[in-house]
């Protein structure tokens, strides 16, 4: 393997120092800690554990909105969303007047440590399983970024490798599958071995999660096949941080149907046609939650009626936090112009939703398990390695999950 560059480099203010080893970060995508404690007891994750017993095993907090774009964005950028400009997977363009999803590169405000990585002479890899973060992730890199989901089509010039199939030994997978997850850890563990990369970020799905609870047999597997990729790596020599972007609760009734309050059917009956509500949550995977998460944003064609608005939005059960645009800005660490006038969050068993004629829940009909809000805001962090004093004391403040590169980076003793 040829020599890995040990230069370091700084990204939005914080300086990145790595050692001579192969760094791999994961973000587990849906992983509530619950999920590790229960493969934990049946024994089926190793790997995890002894990362838990040798290194570090705690939990963190996420960013706001609990979305899948937001928190990936803050872990390869190592700042909030008020600093990234990533406020969901779906949001009204202020500048167009459009419903849009928030997929593309062009909507960062700020660099990414990968980008900085591959600068400072790492050999830097972003594997997804969903394409839709790939252009976020690999924004300004010189390297290699590829997702499962359009694994078969990669190229040279525009993933930085083609012949993945081949490499990981795998065919693409279906994006709602497990192996669509699995398929990204194995790619990982290739790179490493075949010396193609030396700083990996693998960021998987959370199709899983959405459907099986932390002690389904279906879950505790897909965890054990995880944590085997993760073994090999450790085996190879990588120092290793895992984090999620969210958690997942079940969102269900007493009788299992989905625990929708319809946001956008109640306002517009009260405050008639000039209510607008996004869902960020939205994206191109909503066969497995409907659209349907615990984090909103309500647009006013009058913002003077925001007021009366407000306090109709907190008298619903269900509704347990709404702030107008300048105090979710501050308090959620949210870019104002991209949110709405008025930002509402759920409890931990209620989604919300927008009209009830625009919602398919037939997949969903069963059983719903879904994420955005205060209850999923906290997730695990784990290291491999033992952390330095310096790193200790970080891990007992207010620990982030884009805390992850930095604690997997600088702060592990023996990396």
């Amino acid at each position: 393997m040829a020599a890995i560059s040990r230069e370091s480099f700084e990204t939005n203010g914080r300086r990145y120092a790595p050692p001579a080893r192969p760094i791999v970060v994961v973000c587990i995508d849906g992983c509530a800690d619950e999920y590790l404690d229960s493969a934990m007891a049946l024994g089926r994750i190793p790997a995890m554990q002894r990362m838990a017993v040798e290194g570090y095993r705690g939990l963190c907090r996420g960013a706001l909105p609990a979305f899948t774009n937001t928190n990936n964005a803050s872990i390869v950028t190592g700042v909030p969303p008020s600093e990234h400009g990533i406020s969901g997977n779906f949001f009204l363009d202020p500048d167009t007047g459009e419903e849009v999803m928030m997929n593309a590169a062009a909507y960062l405000r700020t660099g990414t440590l990968l980008a900085d990585a591959a600068r400072a002479g790492r050999r830097v890899a972003v594997v997804t399983s969903k394409d839709k973060l790939r252009n976020i992730l690999s924004h300004d890199l010189t390297g290699i970024a590829f997702s499962a989901e359009k694994a078969a089509e990669a190229t040279e010039p525009e993933n930085g490798l083609s012949d993945v199939e081949e490499l990981v030994g795998q065919p693409a997978p279906g994006i709602y599958s497990a192996q669509a997850s699995t398929f990204v850890m194995a790619a990982g563990t290739a790179l490493i071995e075949r010396g193609l990369a030396d700083f990996l970020y693998l960021s998987l799905t959370d199709y899983i999660q959405h459907k099986h609870a932390p002690d389904d047999p279906v879950a505790v597997e897909f965890y054990a096949e995880l944590d085997a990729e993760l073994g090999r790596m450790l085996e190879l020599g990588a120092v290793i941080g895992i984090t999620a972007d969210h958690g997942m609760n079940a969102k269900q009734a007493c009788d299992g149907s989905p625990n929708v309050i319809f946001l956008e059917d109640r306002l517009a009956a009260e405050f008639g046609d000039g209510v607008r509500v996004i869902l960020p949550i939205t994206d191109p995977y909503v066969t497995h939650h409907g659209a349907l998460g615990s984090y909103a944003v309500v647009h006013l064609d009058e913002p003077a009626r925001a007021p009366e608005v407000f306090e109709r939005l907190t008298s619903i059960e269900g509704i347990t936090e709404v702030y107008d645009r300048a105090r979710a800005a501050a308090l959620l660490e949210l870019p104002a112009d991209r949110i709405g006038d008025l930002v509402v969050l759920s409890a931990r068993d209620v989604v919300l939703g927008r009209r009830a004629a625009g919602h398919d829940l037939s997949e969903v009909a069963s059983g719903l398990r879904s994420h955005g809000g205060r209850y999923e805001e906290m997730v695990p962090l784990l290291v491999s390695h033992p952390l330095s004093e310096a790193g200790e004391a970080r891990a007992r403040g207010d620990l982030r999950n884009f805390d992850v590169f930095d604690l997997t980076v600088n702060a592990c003793v023996g990396g």
